[in-house]
């Protein structure tokens, strides 16, 4: 099982070390992207770049800062991010362009039924947009993707305790206010 730092980096070297990752976290990846878009098109894309960019990141990974899902949900968090701040260019620049790759219909049904079933995800993830940014980023990977507190903070980058901390005036933020999001927070793994 490809786990360790060395392990993760073969990725990029070794097929098999790859399709063993990919298998290992395809369906973590797509729940996490159609969470965060409702275009099949667009989720069937990003969830490739995600596993591209892993590829070319593998070395950055550090199992003592977390683990391999927290490592890779913040890969996706900043494929995301990219892919966001491209689209607004593109919108600025030129307009929407509409250049997509063709789907078969199989991929299309099970695209729309994914998104379908993270619709709930995306709701909480619309409700969560006024929060500042890191306490939302922090929210999203515990409350959305179910990670620990502490992988959560190793995939944004900040001390454990800041994400406590965090996550303590979250929860006050939040009480009552989105009530899926109190009792996912209420629930929150504290992790190692």
């Amino acid at each position: 099982m490809v786990g360790a730092k060395e392990g993760l980096a073969r990725i990029g070297r070794d097929p098999a070390a790859f399709e063993e990752f990919y298998r290992r976290h395809i369906e973590a990846v797509s729940r996490f992207v159609a969470r965060r878009t409702d275009d099949p098109h667009a989720a069937a894309d990003l969830t490739a770049e995600v596993f591209l960019a892993a590829i070319d990141s593998a070395h950055t990974y550090r199992p003592a800062a977390g683990s391999e899902i927290g490592w890779l949900y913040g890969v996706a968090r900043n494929v995301l991010a990219a892919e966001r701040r491209r689209a607004a260019r593109e919108r600025r620049a030129v307009g929407r362009v509409a250049g997509r790759r063709l789907l078969d219909a199989e991929d299309i049904a099970r695209l729309v039924e994914r998104i379908d079933a993270e619709s709930a995800g995306r709701r909480l993830h619309r409700a969560l947009a006024g929060l500042p940014e890191g306490t939302r980023a922090l929210l999203e990977l515990i409350a959305m993707d179910g990670l620990t507190v502490t992988e959560a903070a190793a995939a944004l980058g900040v001390r454990p305790v800041t994400a406590r901390v965090r996550l303590h005036r979250a929860r006050k933020l939040l009480d009552g206010l989105v009530p899926e999001a109190g009792l996912a927070l209420a629930y929150a793994k504290e992790g190692a």
